[in-house]
């Protein structure tokens, strides 16, 4: 498999949709991060933890299925 090493700015909103962009073709693409450093002793959360718990609050808030109203908007 031939492979290509590139670096996004990621502070651009270019540079932000290209990534989300290939966020979408997980099986192809695999995105590595830089490890942040100076949270050692903090809690830290992935986009996805985050994202699963406020689809969970605004459910409850609402008294809805927050994935079925999420995906009826997409």
């Amino acid at each position: 498999m031939n492979t290509v090493n590139v670096q996004i700015n990621v502070e651009t909103p270019a540079g932000r949709k290209i990534v989300r962009e290939l966020e979408k073709h997980r099986k192809l693409v695999k995105i590595e991060y830089p490890e942040i450093t100076g949270l050692e002793d903090e809690q830290t959360y992935t986009v996805d933890e985050v994202f699963d718990e406020l689809i969970n609050k605004l459910g409850n808030h609402y008294n809805v299925d927050g994935r079925k109203l999420w995906n009826s908007i997409k």
